[in-house]
């Protein structure tokens, strides 16, 4: 049998056909990377579920590695907060949230270049521990110095001594010049030759799937006050789903290497049309929001006076104390300041700004989060 090893497989982008559904989506998902989203729903909601799909986005990628950790579960970590010694699995998805952080903070002004991918490697594997007792790599931001093979895959990784030269190679068409038309064709062909190369000893996948969101954000497809996008999703719903297309490409044929395009790029329309909807306020509202209120108060995770009082917040946006005086009828105003403490003290609302007597809604850090969950789960969100 032939090792794959000795097959270096020529690195270029792939055009398909005019008339293929590969060029139907392509000529798609440019229109909506485009097309300004005139959403309803206000930046405070909008950085807070940023927040919730950077967190499913990390959960999803340790999930496709093996990670046991439950939605449920993480989402505890940000209710109780805060400690240090959180277990290793745990420690793994937080790693990839903090990577996140960086990539939305270091990608716009920086290239993609080998200290950037290093970077995202060494944020990915820090503090966890080696294998096979963790998902950590000893030599962080290193490339490989011995051969390794790809568990239960056919594939076997290019010899370590060739690493440095294809991830060279890799790099340099990263950051060539094609026109924006191939964006989302280059960004599924780097994402498939990062896991063929396999450069690292450890963290590849969670690395690669991290470089695929930092490219989709030069490429302007995720911004930072309109679009969300979970890239993992299209790989984590179905995990063998992704291995037997990342193995079509690996056969280096053309027709491989389309069929592997049209999964990420089908996988991505579906996650934007998804989640641009959540830019709907009145869908949000109706689907999300008040869902979550009510799962909130059956759990008894809030009063039935405050169930009232957030409907009020969900329902005008922004409150101030005389939008919820009708809840207090025969009530001093002091009443009501009062009940508006005990929210921002419970993380629920928050002011405007500091020293403002107008507030808004919060969910992200505290029982509603599970609403939040849940309601998100219905409507097939989760990984």
């Amino acid at each position: 049998m032939e090792d794959m090893r000795d097959v270096i497989q020529p690195l270029s982008l792939v055009e398909p056909d005019f008339s293929s559904s590969l060029t139907d989506l392509i000529i798609e998902l440019d229109y909506l990377r485009r097309n300004e989203i005139r959403g309803t729903t206000p930046p405070w909601i909008f950085f807070q579920l940023k927040d919730i799909f950077h967190l499913l986005e990390s959960i999803g990628s340790a999930r496709i590695e093996g990670n046991n950790t439950t939605v449920a579960e993480y989402i505890e970590t940000k209710i109780e907060n805060q400690r240090e010694d959180y277990p290793q699995p745990i420690r793994e998805i937080m790693n990839m949230e903090e990577t996140m952080d960086f990539i939305e903070e270091a990608v716009q002004h920086n290239p993609i270049d080998r200290a950037f991918i290093s970077q995202l490697h060494m944020n990915v594997v820090s503090r966890l521990e080696f294998p096979p007792y963790g998902e950590g790599d000893r030599t962080p931001g290193k490339y490989r110095k011995s051969n390794i093979r790809i568990h239960q895959s056919a594939h076997t990784p290019p010899d370590f001594t060739q690493v440095e030269q294809l991830m060279n190679e890799l790099i340099r068409f990263i950051n060539e010049n094609h026109s924006s038309k191939y964006d989302l064709l280059k960004i599924a062909i780097t994402h498939h030759r990062f896991v063929w190369i396999h450069p690292f000893s450890n963290g590849n996948g969670r690395t690669v799937r991290l470089l695929t969101y930092a490219m989709l954000i030069k490429a302007g497809f995720i911004t930072n006050n309109q679009r969300l996008i979970n890239p993992t999703a299209v790989f984590c719903h179905n995990r063998n789903h992704y291995y037997e297309n990342l193995a079509q490409a690996d056969t280096g044929e053309r027709v491989g290497m389309l069929v592997w395009c049209e999964y990420v790029l089908k996988g991505l329309k579906e996650e934007i049309r998804k989640i641009d909807s959540l830019a709907d306020y009145t869908f949000l509202k109706n689907e999300v929001l008040l869902p979550m209120l009510v799962y909130s108060y059956d759990r008894k995770y809030i009063t039935s006076k405050e169930l009232s009082i957030l409907r009020v917040v969900v329902e005008k946006k922004i409150i101030q104390a005389a939008d919820i005086k009708h809840l207090f009828e025969g009530k001093s105003d002091s009443e009501i300041s009062r009940q508006i403490r005990n929210l921002i003290q419970k993380k629920m609302i928050m002011p405007i700004e500091d020293k403002s007597r107008k507030y808004h809604l919060r969910f992200h850090e505290n029982y509603l989060l599970r609403g939040i969950m849940h309601a998100l789960g219905r409507l097939g969100f989760l990984p």
